[in-house]
């Protein structure tokens, strides 16, 4: 089967005597935007490491993870073609706009002008034409957010997760990168997992609605 799935998922802080949140199953099919939403603290992100392969030492973890038909729970985040973008844009300062996007490139892009060209098509598509040579400090937030998607999309993950990835945008802003953001991953065929506090994410996501912690 398609997609991305999880099967009985708990996560235990070290020391705990009940898991942060009971057991999780969902199935997120291709082009469908699933939302988590609770509180602060309920494990929303912790939830989204675990998926992502990313576990932070201090927490145990059962269950499984299920993409594409394949058991990716013991996989290195690396081999698992999840991708991953949080609400900092975690673009890498000392690397130029057009070399951020290079580095999430898949491997089977190769050659200088084909990597360029790749890259030059993605700032195409998020509105940064030009900014190849810029500095990141230099980008606005909005810019940051659609610089780091394209990023994450030129790696080609079979399933994505959007962890808060709207959360430090100012409101006027945060609904016209919402709807780039939701517009260009349905593009691309491909199961995505958000996690949120705000319920205007989850509307606008347009899929099913998970609660933790309800």
């Amino acid at each position: 089967m398609s997609g991305l799935e999880l099967h009985a998922v708990t996560i235990r802080a070290d020391g705990a005597s009940t898991p942060l949140f009971a057991p999780l199953s969902l199935s997120v099919p291709p082009s469908t935007i699933t939302t988590i939403v609770g509180p602060s603290g309920v494990g929303k992100s912790t939830l989204m490491d675990f998926i992502g392969g990313h576990l932070s030492r201090g927490f145990h973890a059962a269950g499984a993870v299920i993409l594409d038909g394949r058991d990716v729970t013991r996989l290195p985040a690396e081999n698992r073609r999840i991708g991953i973008m949080f609400q900092d844009a975690a673009l890498f300062p000392h690397l130029s706009v057009g070399d951020n996007l290079a580095f999430g490139l898949a491997h089977h892009v190769k050659g200088r002008a084909a990597r360029r060209r790749a890259v030059d098509a993605a700032l195409d598509l998020a509105g940064l034409s030009g900014f190849a040579d810029r500095d990141p400090a230099t980008l606005s937030g909005g810019q940051r957010a659609r610089a780091a998607l394209m990023r994450t999309l030129l790696a080609e993950p079979c399933a994505l997760l959007l962890d808060e990835p709207f959360s430090k945008l100012d409101p006027d802003l945060r609904a016209d990168v919402r709807r780039f953001v939701f517009d260009h991953i349905r593009d691309r065929d491909i199961p995505v997992l958000m996690v949120t506090h705000d319920e205007a994410d989850a509307a606008a996501a347009g899929g099913p609605v998970i609660r933790l912690g309800a």
